[in-house]
């Protein structure tokens, strides 16, 4: 079985013991009751018409405890802390891992974010039913993830569909050619390419810009994984990424928010100008 295999089954585990504590029909008023979700589109530089488009790099800062490669990453008494750091230092949206047997995430976690930025929250699990996305609605996610690996066609272009029914976007993983083209034939408007495979994960950041190239003009291109430093946001950056999501050397550092400044300043100085 692959890492991501034993991820989901966990998460599928955990997620009927939450389920049996707030049922399907309670999950469902609880997201149509929540306050509306914010742009997470636009946050990250999307825009319906293309001249609208801009050539900043957009930062997505990840709120996490530890991983399944790097184990224990950092403490993080203060989730709420960290995600004011973050928002300080300019974060477009700020990611808040919830799975809790590999990354040492919660609801709670998320809860506590939530109620301390306005800034756009991205819900990081491992969606496979739609309770989890009404779920992230009902804790005030605007964006959540969406791992083609983990899904079957059908299953993703429903999932997202339900998605934007609630006002949200998804932020579609994708890992190979194929999963780029399943992503797009979905209908992603944020695709991510994740440069560490979930299956092996190993990293590769070469991946990106072969990667990259597939995605239509008019979605947004997040580099997912693999980001050490400048040189790294630069190197995404100047291979054609919108965004880029970073947890382990955000979460590592002294001072978040001067790195956080420093990431979406460097890599918007080395970012081509934008495809129409």
């Amino acid at each position: 079985m692959s890492v991501l295999a034993e991820i989901i089954a966990g998460v599928r585990e955990d997620l009927e013991q939450r389920r049996a504590v707030v049922g399907d029909a309670d999950i469902v008023s609880a997201a149509a009751d929540a306050p509306p979700a914010r742009d997470a589109f636009r946050a990250l530089g999307g825009a319906t018409a293309p001249a609208d488009r801009d050539s900043r790099l957009r930062v997505i800062s990840e709120v996490k405890r530890k991983s399944p490669s790097k184990g224990a990453l950092a403490d993080i008494p203060e989730p709420a802390e960290l995600a004011r750091q973050y928002a300080a230092g300019g974060a477009a949206v700020i990611s808040v891992l919830t799975e809790r047997r590999r990354f040492g995430g919660s609801l709670e976690d998320f809860d506590a974010v939530r109620a301390a930025v306005d800034v756009p929250l991205l819900r990081k699990d491992f969606t496979v039913e739609p309770y989890q996305i009404h779920e992230a609605r009902a804790h005030g996610a605007d964006l959540v993830l969406l791992i083609v690996a983990a899904l079957e066609d059908t299953e993703l272009v429903q999932l997202l569909e339900l998605t934007r029914s609630l006002g949200m976007e998804a932020l579609v993983e994708a890992h190979t050619e194929e999963e780029v083209d399943r992503a797009v034939a979905a209908g992603a408007r944020i695709i991510g390419v994740n440069v560490r495979n979930l299956k092996t994960l190993e990293v590769d950041r070469s991946t990106f810009s072969r990667l990259a190239d597939r995605i239509p003009s008019h979605a947004v291109i997040v580099a997912e994984s693999g980001v050490r430093g400048i040189d790294d946001v630069v190197s995404f950056a100047e291979r054609g990424a919108d965004a880029i999501l970073v947890g382990e050397a955000l979460v590592k550092d002294q001072d978040p928010t001067a790195a956080v400044a420093a990431f979406s300043e460097a890599g918007s100085a080395a970012k081509p100008p934008r495809r129409n």
